[in-house]
């Protein structure tokens, strides 16, 4: 019990040392990653206003794929559904996650479908 209690600490020091660089605005939000065993989600976040302006899961996609392959597919969705609110830059939030497997293919996909970070 106390090796689970020192990773999750250790994953909220990571999580705060992130968010304490990282702030979204109505023209570049914040693009927040949250990755679970089963699924994904992602959210466009103006932190000054309080709001989410967009947001994909993985339950909006319908195909089984393997999780890296999903989460490029994410990453293209949230582009897709930016382009309409003239979202072209955004600020990369990984969480406390580390910048590889299915958080690095988010980043991929969203800068294939247009978002610049």
């Amino acid at each position: 019990m106390d090796k689970n209690k020192a990773k999750t600490q250790k994953n909220i020091r990571r999580h705060a040392r992130v968010r304490s660089t990282i702030s979204g605005t109505p023209t570049i939000p914040r693009l927040s990653v949250f990755r679970s065993n089963r699924g994904m989600f992602l959210q466009l976040i103006d932190d000054l206003g309080g709001k989410t302006l967009a947001s994909a899961s993985s339950l909006e996609i319908k195909t089984k794929a393997a999780k890296i392959d999903l989460g490029k597919e994410l990453g293209l969705l949230i582009a897709s559904k930016a382009k309409p609110l003239n979202i072209v830059k955004v600020v990369f939030d990984r969480s406390s996650y580390k910048y590889h497997g299915r958080v690095k293919a988010v980043a991929e996909g969203a800068r294939e479908g247009g978002l610049q970070f």
